[in-house]
């Protein structure tokens, strides 16, 4: 049997990158971007139906399973390491390397995983791993915002992991297919989904560690930790109809933080919550037209997005700043760059002839067709939203604007290449969308190139395009400001640092009560020539080592939820 038969294109990655440190200058780089190219070519020879179980204590894992929905998810996660593989060959950081390919081959044995403990342990991977993109950049406010990631997406796993338990236990399976919710393991798993999805309210992980992570760290984290969390709610929980109403929130919400955020990597991670939400809405409505679209967002996304954080990135790279009131008139020395955030900008606006028109009209007509009419205008209030905060504010403010007076020198070579294929990708799909439509994981019946379809669209950009026109030219629009954003994690964030430290401060106060009382006691039974064994005498008892284990770590984590938030 060869290792292809049964081996996943994404383990077949994380043993590869281990070998990275063993390469040095030029053959390093070869090497790297050899990896996914030969996990690529490896999942092209899978076909639907291919499958390898493992039996490990009684229990059978099944480490390879592949469907239309897998492979559409595992070739672009591939062809998005590749992309960011050549953006970072800049870089000579062998800890971000390493990392880097472990956290997007993790994402990829996920999408092959058929069984909940496969999923879960390949959900860890994706953590551990892509938390050192984000300490890469070696400062305090990264440090703090990748341990609060890490908390997060451990916490995610826990969550995971508890629910499939309890599923096994009350079920008798592991298999990883449709699970819907309704049960308390269920629930629990739809619950670490939607954490990893960053659902509303548990949303600002994202924002922290995408806009602390380095400059080629935001271009891998952008592609597969939200992604993965989009492929599993599309498995486990397709039609469920509270998603519905989750996704329209999320396409909408995040437009109003976007607008007044100054950090540009924020303001496209605030867009990136946005477009999740279309993904998510279309997993909700759960008719084949919306789960096509769900993945064909999901494919478009992943290229225009990464576009749009390598266009930042490299101005980062180049300036050391990425605040949109420090920037400006960087087209006049950044010409490529520019042009490559123009093309990212229209994509994710859905213009015609761009991946995300031929990807988002699945999950909008969707709605229609289903009489989702109030979801219906919701995103296309968010879609013209899009096209306001990413579509315009980002390249006019980092390129064009006012002038800044930064001369700086365009993006290095590697950056260019990466930004110039996937910007080439963005408009073939664009324009030839019928391949994009082959690999979805149901057959298409959709046209989305119509006359209205076009006019609709075009009437909506040129509508907002001329809301930003008149809001910036009477002053109106809210001017990038050097400020600090708050967002709703604020909220519970001082509530439970309060509510946890006057917990603390309750059962320490009632602890010491307890010990003088018992103290009292056991001075009195000592004058009276007897031996007190009281309330104390329990908490002096030697604890089993389970018990003593528990409770230090109860400890710890109240000390890193006091400490992060």
């Amino acid at each position: 049997m060869m290792p292809s038969e049964f081996l996943s294109p994404g383990i077949f990655q994380m043993l590869a990158a281990l070998l990275v440190p063993l390469f040095y200058g030029q053959w390093r780089n070869i090497y790297m971007a050899a990896i996914p190219i030969v996990a690529f070519g490896w999942t092209l020879g899978l076909n639907p139906g291919d499958r390898f179980e493992v039996a490990i204590f009684e229990v059978s894992l099944v480490v390879l399973r592949v469907d239309s929905l897998s492979l559409v998810f595992a070739y672009i996660f591939e062809i998005a390491t590749l992309l960011s593989i050549i953006y970072a060959w800049h870089i000579r950081d062998a800890v971000q390397q390493v990392a880097g390919l472990i956290y997007s081959g993790a994402a990829i044995a996920a999408v092959f995983a058929g069984d909940l403990i496969t999923l879960f342990v390949m959900w860890e991977l994706t953590a551990l791993a892509s938390v050192f993109l984000i300490w890469a950049r070696r400062d305090d406010a990264s440090f703090k915002a990748g341990m609060r990631y890490l908390v997060i997406q451990v916490g995610s796993g826990v969550l995971l992991l508890a629910g499939a338990i309890i599923h096994f236990r009350s079920t008798g399976s592991l298999a990883f297919d449709f699970l819907g919710v309704g049960t308390l393991g269920t629930n629990l798993i739809f619950l670490a989904f939607g954490v990893k999805c960053a659902f509303p309210l548990l949303h600002n992980w994202l924002q922290d560690s995408y806009g602390q992570a380095t400059v080629t760290g935001t271009v891998f984290l952008s592609a597969f930790t939200t992604k993965l969390a989009v492929y599993t709610l599309a498995r486990g929980f397709p039609g469920t109809d509270m998603l519905i109403w989750i996704g329209a929130t999320m396409t909408a919400f995040p437009i109003f933080y976007a607008v007044i955020e100054n950090d540009l990597r924020r303001v496209l991670a605030y867009s990136l919550n946005n477009q999740l939400g279309f993904m998510v809405c279309g997993i909700g409505i759960g008719t084949e037209m919306a789960l096509n679209g769900t993945a064909a967002h999901a494919f478009a996304h992943i290229l225009y997005k990464a576009l749009l954080f390598m266009s930042m990135g490299a101005v980062l790279f180049r300036t050391d700043t990425i605040k949109g009131s420090e920037l400006g008139g960087l087209y006049k020395s950044m010409p490529w760059s520019t042009t490559f955030c123009i093309v990212g900008a229209a994509s994710i606006s859905a213009f015609p002839l761009t991946s995300g028109f031929v990807s988002k009209a699945l999950i909008i007509t969707a709605a229609a067709e289903e009489g989702h009419w109030i979801v219906w205008a919701v995103l296309l209030f968010a879609s013209a939203g899009v096209f306001h905060h990413s579509g315009i504010k980002i390249p006019y403010f980092a390129f064009f604007a006012h002038d800044s007076g930064k001369r700086v020198k365009e993006a290095p070579i590697n950056m260019l290449i990466a930004m110039a294929v996937a910007s080439a990708l963005c408009l073939g799909i664009g324009i030839f969308p019928g391949y994009l439509y082959d690999i979805l994981p149901f057959q298409v019946n959709f046209v989305p190139y119509t006359t209205a379809h076009v006019i609709t669209q075009l009437q909506l950009l040129m509508f907002s395009a001329l809301a930003f026109t008149v809001l910036m030219m009477k002053g109106i629009y809210p001017p990038e400001l050097r400020s600090i954003n708050l967002d709703t994690d604020w909220v519970y964030r001082r509530f439970l640092t309060h509510i946890i430290g006057r917990a603390i401060s309750g059962i320490s106060a009632a602890y010491e009560g307890l010990a003088a009382l018992a103290g009292i006691k056991a001075e009195r039974a000592l004058r009276s020539g007897l031996h007190y064994t009281g309330p104390h005498s329990a908490l002096a008892r030697t604890w089993e080592i389970g018990s003593s284990t528990l409770w230090v770590m109860i400890l710890l984590a109240i000390c890193l939820l006091l400490y992060y938030m």
